[in-house]
C-alpha cells in the first residue's frame, strides 16, 4: 500500500487509517453503543494485515477504554503501526466530560494516555477540540513542550478553523490537522483545506462516510434499532428531512461502486482522498468483516466523469 508524508513530519502513512472512536464502546456521551473488545481487536489485526500502518484514537473515546483496547491489540504485533491520540477532553468520576487546554491538564492527560497505550512516546498527539478558545495558546505551548521532552514525536490539532490554526502556528509548527470531511459535510474546502495546503500541514480527515451514513449498509430500520446510547440517534443527518437525501446519495455511491466491484463506503472515502490537501482518511472499523468493505479505498480513484456525476447529483438536491 502506498504511503504519503504527513505534513512536514517523518511519518509516511497509508491513505486510510484505523479509527478507534466506536471501539471505545457504549456508556458514555458520544458512544456508538455496546462493542465487543475481541471484535475490535480482530478488526485492528485484519486492517494491519492488509497494510494499514496507523491508528487514530483519543483519550475520551470510551473514557480511556479505546486506548486500552488499542494497547491490547498491538501487544503482540511487530512491527507496530503509528499510534495517534488526542487530549483536551477530560472527565470526572461520574463520566461527565469537560474541556481543558490548561498546561497541567494536558500534562496529566499525556501521562495517562502513555500508560493506557503502553508506549514510550506517542507518534502524533493532537488537541481534540480548540476549547476553551481562550486557552489555545497555553495548550499549544504545552504540546510543543511535550514534543521537546520526547513524550510525543509530533503534534497536531483537530477541529481547528483557519484563524485558530494561525494562532497555533505563531507558537510552534503544526504537523497535522484532523477535520470532519465528507460528501455530506464538505465545508472545510472553503478556507481550512487551502490554509493547510499552503502551510504544509498534513490533513487526516475523519467521518468520510459520515458515521456510516454513506457506507451503503445503512437503512432506516438499522437506524431505528440503534441502541439508546448510540450518539447517532441525536444527529440531524440521521433524521428527516436530511436522512432521505443522505440515503439517496449513498445509493448513488453504491451504483458507482458496483461498476468497479467496490462498496459505497469505498466511493465515499475515495471522494475525500481526491482532494490534494488531504493526506489520508480515518475509517472506523468495528469488526474484521468491515475491513473488507473499506480497504479498497486506499488505492481507488474516482474518474473525472464520476466526480461530475456525484456533483450533479448533490447540486440537484441542494
Amino acid at each position: 500500500m502506498q504511503t504519503k508524508r504527513l505534513g512536514s513530519s517523518d511519518l509516511h502513512i497509508t491513505p486510510i487509517g484505523i479509527g478507534a472512536w466506536a471501539i471505545g464502546g457504549g456508556g458514555w456521551a458520544f458512544g456508538w453503543g455496546p462493542q465487543d473488545d475481541d471484535e475490535s481487536i480482530a478488526a485492528i489485526h485484519a486492517a494491519l494485515d492488509r497494510g494499514i500502518n496507523w491508528i487514530d484514537t483519543a483519550a475520551v473515546y470510551g473514557l480511556g477504554h479505546s486506548e486500552e483496547v488499542v494497547a491490547r491489540a498491538l501487544k503482540s504485533r511487530s512491527p507496530k503501526p503509528y499510534v495517534f491520540t488526542k487530549c483536551a477532553r477530560i472527565w470526572n468520576e461520574r463520566g461527565e466530560i469537560g474541556k481543558s487546554l490548561k498546561a497541567d491538564s494536558i500534562r496529566r492527560e499525556v501521562d495517562a494516555s502513555l500508560r493506557r497505550l503502553q508506549v514510550d512516546a506517542i507518534d502524533l498527539y493532537q488537541i481534540h477540540w480548540p476549547e476553551p478558545d481562550e486557552e489555545i495558546e497555553e495548550g499549544w505551548t504545552t504540546m510543543a513542550e511535550l514534543k521537546r521532552v520526547g513524550k510525543v514525536r509530533h503534534i497536531g490539532v483537530s477541529n481547528f478553523n483557519a484563524s485558530q490554526l494561525r494562532r497555533a502556528q505563531a507558537i510552534a509548527p503544526i504537523t497535522s490537522l484532523q477535520p470532519p470531511y465528507s460528501l455530506i459535510s464538505p465545508e472545510i474546502e472553503e478556507s481550512i483545506l487551502p490554509y493547510a495546503q499552503a502551510n504544509d500541514i498534513g490533513v487526516i480527515v475523519y467521518s468520510p462516510m459520515k458515521s456510516g451514513l454513506l457506507s451503503g449498509t445503512m437503512t432506516r430500520e438499522r437506524i431505528a434499532a440503534f441502541p439508546e446510547d448510540d450518539f447517532r440517534r441525536r444527529v440531524p443527518n440521521f433524521q428527516e428531512p436530511l436522512l432521505s437525501k443522505n440515503l439517496q446519495l449513498a445509493e448513488l455511491l453504491r451504483s458507482i461502486g458496483q461498476r468497479h466491484g467496490r462498496t459505497a463506503g469505498e466511493m465515499a472515502i475515495a471522494w475525500t482522498l481526491r482532494h490534494p490537501a488531504v493526506t489520508a482518511a480515518i475509517v472506523g472499523m468495528r469488526s474484521a468483516s468491515q475491513v473488507d468493505g473499506v480497504i479498497g479505498a486506499a488505492d481507488f480513484r474516482l474518474s473525472p466523469e464520476e466526480l461530475t456525476e456525484i456533483e450533479a447529483f448533490r447540486s440537484a438536491r441542494a
